[in-house]
Formats: structure tokens, sequence, C-alpha cells
């Protein structure tokens, strides 16, 4: 009990706390001692206050941690009441709210605790008064509501509109708060003066709030959509007056901050920024409100065709969540693209190149604005219109290509990974951005890449290349989601670079090698997805991808195996043996990929002794998607679930992310994960000359075979013709060439479109907290905490 007598100067009452004896709750004296108006630090409060210290008054005085709790939170909402005008009753208010960050996370992590915030104290009533035992608040309520009125407080959290004494201060029940918005952005135009005393309050009230939310990290992962947080859905209900204030604060804030400010090199050196330990907390905050699945949301969505909204429905108005409903209801075009350019900015902030080493601020928090742009397009569709209508998508896709091959090969990082590909997924779904990529690629992004010149479709199938050749091994379960990208897109795309088009046939090589083929029983899946990306260039976009058809004339060996592949037994165990010993799909660097781009660096795999926390598995491919037919007008319509004729039956295995078995809807009967089982449990399946012949006879060939019959003989010609060696002479012939007329009829558009479901919605649950627990080091919140949601891994 040093530390504590250390913090309060008192040993005498430090021993009666950590003792079984119950200290009254009327002892006034004692318990002010832990928020008297020493100036402490959230810092200092967590070194003063040891995790053994509260375990120990947790298991050995309990009705002392429950009066401590009490105590703490009447102070807060005595602050609010008050208004908070003297110093003294900010310091308290400060404390309290340090004091209670460090404690939650251990009476969250006791299942007997966990109900403690939801009850009433008895002879807890407002006034103290017996009458008011019949309708006093959850302890958890008073404490939500007093933080909310808090963060509107005049002179401590915002600017005082009035020129105030003490004596005619505002009263913080009669405000409205709307007029204290922290910065101009969406809904308020009215940008306040920056006070970093208001900044730093503000951030530990919102370090408080997400330990309150954090109850979600100490319970196991569960797909069932109905374990709501109850922290948030109180925190975001009508109950709230705030609500509506608070979540345009918290978005401005974030979509407002711009950490280079007025560029003078190496500032961020010299003064603090106040202003970016608040975005980040506004940041974790925002998303954490948001978590929602919308997949069992009955609230009907805004179609970004349509000029209706979600309150001319006669449906319920949107989901119970007011911070869900709020950012699904934005319209106004200058909201989205003010909170389009911010999110951009930040994004971009980390590939900012300038001439002076570290002379520029690099901010930290690119997954939580990853989650958040997620949260945006998935709850409100006209945003998703909005960012693919301009080529402004293109601001946003080229930072998340430069995190994906940043992070290929670290382990510590499969989430950002993952993160990335499933926003990619969900741009794709819409033939808009298959169309914006067609725009040259000018902007130089330090990337160890090929140098190339092209347009955005090439950056991201090399950088895709690149993921699925050099990256680490738990990348696997993503492939599936790559190519399906790769596939939307591709009709599209009017004319790819030669170095695209190589890496393209590259993969297909790969993929279509017998070992490979025959190793596990969804690998095949790969191949139709690349003969598919093939077909639809061939196809839709024949004229302008000279390159491609080259490319395809050069491998057309490639082809011929596969239509020859063989089914029989003897060659299905010779194609097996020469399997490579590392399970590894393909790192066949043979292909040399020459120059990088200039500044580049190659991924560097994690320092040893960094944390990762692990991930729920995510939906195989077919889970994740729906598929839609694109008719010639450009609308889309859905599909039946059954399979199509381009694809194989068989789903592919929900893949685990991060290797560990997971209960949920992911994880199939044990049948059916036998029958899906991959390369590593290959002692259990083993491919039979039927189930090769199943897939083979459906392998969509015919358009490029009937290329090749065209195209081969007249190359061929021509070379022997003019004695051609040069690649240039027959490209220029290929580029003059047609095949009307001469190819199948073309096979209409297929796109899979990504659809919410409870296990992505418990996928970004289990990444989110991980992300927030890993950020929240100083202080560290809930290092050492028993926490259930993930596992704690040294990398």
């Amino acid at each position: 009990a040093d530390d504590w007598i250390l913090w309060n100067g008192s040993s005498a009452s430090v021993t009666t706390f950590v003792s079984p004896q119950p200290v009254e709750a009327t002892d006034d004296a004692f318990w002010d001692q832990f928020w008297a108006d020493t100036a402490t630090s959230v810092q200092d409060v967590f070194a003063l206050v040891p995790a053994a210290e509260i375990r120990a008054v947790r298991e050995e005085s309990p009705s002392n941690l429950a009066t401590l709790c009490y105590k703490a939170v009447e102070k807060l909402v005595q602050g609010a009441e008050s208004g908070c005008h003297t110093e003294k009753e900010r310091q308290i208010v400060l404390n309290c709210c340090r004091l209670l960050t460090r404690i939650l996370p251990y009476i969250f992590e006791d299942p007997d605790w966990r109900g403690f915030f939801w009850s009433t104290v008895p002879g807890a009533g407002r006034g103290g008064g017996d009458e008011d035992d019949e309708n006093a608040r959850p302890l958890a309520e008073s404490l939500l509501l007093a933080v909310t009125d808090l963060l509107f407080c005049p002179d401590f959290t915002v600017q005082s509109h009035r020129r105030s004494t003490v004596d005619t201060a505002e009263d913080l029940h009669s405000i409205d708060s709307c007029e204290y918005i922290w910065e101009a952005g969406v809904g308020f135009a009215h940008s306040p003066q920056p006070n970093y005393i208001h900044d730093l309050n503000r951030t530990e009230l919102l370090k408080l709030l997400l330990t309150c939310f954090s109850e979600a990290m100490y319970l196991p992962p569960s797909s069932d959509s109905s374990n709501t947080n109850p922290w948030v859905q109180f925190f975001c209900s009508t109950e709230n007056r705030h609500a509506l204030p608070l979540f345009t604060s918290l978005l401005n804030v974030v979509c407002a901050y711009d950490p280079v400010g007025y560029g003078i090199p190496y500032n961020h050196l010299l003064f603090s920024d106040y202003r970016e330990p608040l975005v980040e907390e506004a940041a974790q905050v925002l998303i954490v409100t948001l978590d929602y699945d919308s997949s069992t949301s009955s609230s009907p969505t805004v179609d970004g065709t349509t000029t209706g909204t979600v309150m001319d429905d006669v449906d319920p108005p949107g989901p119970d969540n007011l911070f869900v409903n709020y950012l699904s209801r934005i319209h106004r075009e200058e909201d989205f693209q003010f909170i389009l350019k911010g999110v951009a900015r930040l994004l971009s902030n980390p590939l900012v190149q300038t001439y002076l080493p570290n002379s520029a601020k690099k901010i930290q928090f690119h997954q939580e604005l990853l989650v958040l742009f997620w949260k945006l397009c998935d709850f409100n569709k006209k945003f998703l219109f909005f960012v693919l209508k301009s080529s402004d998508v293109l601001d946003i896709l080229v930072p998340i290509l430069y995190f994906l091959n940043d992070a290929r090969a670290d382990q510590s990082r499969v989430g950002l990974m993952h993160i990335g590909v499933f926003i990619l997924l969900l741009l794709s779904g819409e033939r808009n951005f298959g169309v914006r990529l067609n725009k040259p690629y000018s902007v130089r992004v330090p990337m160890d890449i090929p140098v190339f010149t092209g347009t955005h479709a090439d950056l991201l199938i090399i950088v895709f290349h690149k993921i699925i050749t050099s990256g680490h091994q738990r990348l696997q379960p993503l492939f599936d989601c790559l190519l399906t990208i790769v596939v939307n897109v591709s009709p599209y795309l009017k004319s790819l670079s030669m170095v695209a088009a190589n890496k393209l046939l590259h993969l297909l090589e790969a993929f279509s090698t017998t070992w490979f083929l025959f190793s596990a029983v969804q690998n095949h899946h790969l191949v139709f997805f690349l003969l598919e990306v093939f077909n639809n260039i061939i196809q839709y976009q024949f004229d302008g991808n000279s390159n491609l058809v080259y490319a395809v004339i050069r491998k057309r060996n490639v082809f011929h195996q596969l239509a020859n592949l063989p089914t029989d037994s003897q060659s299905i165990q010779k194609g097996l043996q020469r399997k490579k010993k590392t399970p590894e799909p393909i790192s066949r660097t043979n292909s040399q990929d020459g120059v990088s781009m200039e500044g580049s660096r190659p991924a560097a795999p994690a320092e040893p002794g960094t944390l990762k926390t692990s991930l729920v598995a995510t939906p195989g491919i077919d889970k994740l998607t729906e598929k839609s037919q694109v008719s010639e007008d450009g609308t889309m319509r859905s599909l039946e679930p059954e399979a199509s004729q381009l694809s194989p039956e068989g789903n592919p295995p929900a893949a685990l992310s991060d290797g560990e078995p997971w209960s949920g809807e992911a994880s199939h009967s044990r049948r059916d994960r036998r029958r899906l089982s991959s390369a590593s449990s290959s002692g259990q399946w083993t491919p039979t000359p039927d189930w090769v012949m199943s897939w083979k006879s459906k392998l969509p060939l015919q358009t490029i075979m009937r290329l090749l019959q065209v195209l081969v003989p007249q190359v061929e010609k021509i070379c022997i013709d003019k004695g051609l060696t040069d690649e240039s002479e027959i490209l220029k012939f290929l580029q003059h060439g047609t095949l009307v007329g001469l190819l199948p009829v073309p096979h209409p558009i297929l796109i899979r479109k990504y659809q919410a479901n409870s296990g992505t919605a418990m996928w970004f649950r289990t990444y989110m907290w991980g992300v927030i627990y890993l950020r929240n080091v100083d202080p560290p919140i809930w290092y050492d905490t028993d926490v259930k949601l993930f596992e704690i891994q040294r990398v």
C-alpha cells in the first residue's frame, strides 16, 4: 500500500482502505484525499495506483472499492452541476477522471463486478434522501451523463460565450451545446479559437469514455449481434442530450486536423501539438460508438440514386444508435467534401515526401481512420457514391496501397492488411471505381515496386502481385479477396501497362502449377478468378490492351497446359510430389522486379518483441460478397446465390486470419471443414480424378483459346516475313488488330459486391479494440488486464 501513501500522504487512511474494514461513505475527509487538489497527471495516477493494489482492494475490501467508484462518480456529477468554475473543482474532476480510468478495467475483468456500474447505490439518490432511491440512475448512466455535460463546460472544455464573472457564469443545464461544437465542419461553420488547456481536458474526459466503453474487451468474441455494449448503447441514445453536438465535434475535430500545419520544417519537434492526442482520442471514441452490425438492422438504407432520405420512410428512422443515425443522414455535398478531404489528407500524411528527413510530422492513427472511412461508406451510401463520383477516391486508394505494400511482410500488421483489402473490396463493387482507375498515375509515392508508366489500375495490380508473391504466410486467406477486387474492376480497365500485364500472367503461371492446384481443395478458385480477369479485358476492353494480349500470346503454353490438365490418379500424385517443402503458395522470385521506385524501402518484418492482438476468422469470399450482374445500361441486379456457370461449386473455407480456430459462424460443421480442408490438413483430404474433372470442365478458356487460335499464326507469320525480334512492332500490329465477330458472344459482367454480415461485424470489433489496446500505451490503460476479446502475442 506504499504507493497509495505516497499519493495521499496519510498511512492510516490507506491501510483502512486496503483492510477488509469498510469505510463509511459519509467520511468525506477520508475519501477527499483521493482527489485532493494535488496536481497529478494521469501518468502519476497509473504509477501510484498499481494493478496489484486495485485487485487486492477488489478481493479484500469490495465495499471500499464500490464506495470509491461511487464517490468519484458523485464528484463528476457535482462538477457537471456546478459548472466547474474554480480551479479546485476542475482539479477534482480531472483527478476523479484519471482514477476511474485507472480502476474501470479491473472492474470489467471480474465477471462478478461487471454489473456493478449498472446497479444503483442504496441511499445514493441525488439528494441523499430515501425518496430518490426509486428513480436513482444506475451509476454507469450518471457517470456517462456527467462526462458528456463536462465535455461542453464553458471555460473548462469549451470557450465561454460570455464575459462572465463567477456570479453570472453559464448554467450547464441551460446552455445549448450545439453552439459549443468544438470545430467547424459538418453542420457548424464557426471555428473556435484554439485553446490547448481545453484540448487537454477534453482528451482526459474522452479517455475515460473510451475506458467505459472498453467493457467489450473483457467478453469473448461471439457472432451474436444482440451482444450490444450497454455503455455505448446508453451514450448513443436519446438520454444523452449532447449526442448531436458531441458526434459533430468528434467528427469535425478529426476531419479538420492538419498535422503539417503551416509547413514549417521541424515545427513538431519545437512545439507540442495538443490537438493530436485529442484527434486520436476523438477518432477512437467515434469508431467505438459506430460499432453497429448493419447486417441485422431493419432500418432502411439510403440508395445513392434516389433523393429520398431515411426520414421519408414509414419505417422507424434508422437504428437506435444516434451516432450511426446521424452518420447515415449526412447528405450535403460540402459536408461530404470536408470529410473526404480530411480523411484523405490524414491518410496521405505518412507518405509525404520532404527534402529534409523527418521534417514533417507523421501521424500514427491511420488504422482508426481506415475503420472510420469504412463506417462512413458502410452506413452512408450517399457518401460512398460521392467518393466514387470524382477522382478524389484515388486520394484514398494510393495511401491504402502504400500501407498494404508496407505491411505485407510484417506479421504484427495482418489486421491492417485485412481492413485495407476490405475497403477496396467494398469500393470495387461499384462501376465508378473501375472507371476511376484509368487515371494516369503520376504522383510518385516511395514504394518498393517496379517503376512503370501507367494508370492507378497498374499500381493496384503491381501492389497486389507483390503482396501475393512476397507477403507472409498469414496473408493467404486474402488471396481470394485480392483477386475478386481485380475481377470486379477488370471490365473497365482501358489499357494495362506491360509491367502489370506480366504480373497477372506470372500469377496465373504460379497458381496453375499442378502441385498448387492439387494441394488444397480451394486453390483452383484463384485460377478461375484470373481467367475471369483475362476474359473481361479481352471481351470488353480489347482495343487499348495490346500489352495484355501480347503477354497472353507469349505465355500461351500456360493456357494450353491448363486445358490439358491431367486428371488420372497417377498424374495427380506426380503433381503433388513436385510440391515444395514449404507450404508457401507462391514466392517465385525468378521474375525479377528490376528497379524500384525512388526513395522506397522494402517492407520490414516486425521488430522482435512487438505486441500484436489476435483476430477472429474472416468469412470466406462467398460469405463476404453477393453476385450482381451488370446489364448493358450499367444497372445491376443481384443474382440468386446458386453457383454461376463460371464458378466451380464448393465454397472456399472460412479462412482463419490469424491461425486461431474460432467457434463462431465462420467455422462450418466438422464434416464441411474436412471437405474443405486446406493445404495444412492435406492428411484428411486428397484430390481425386472426379474432383479435378468437376472443376476442370468448367474452366472458362473458350475466349482465350479462340484469341490464340486467331492471333498466334498471324503474329508468327509477321515475325517470319519481316524477321522481327522487336516487341514494339508486334505490339503495333496488335494495337491495330481486331477480333470483332471472331470471339464468342461476350459473357455478362459479374460483380461480387461486399455484403454486410455478422462475421465481418465481429472481425471489425476485434480489430478495432485490438488497435485501441495497442495504441493506448501512455498511460497503458488495459495493459496486463485479463482481456478476453483477443489474445495478445509477442512477435
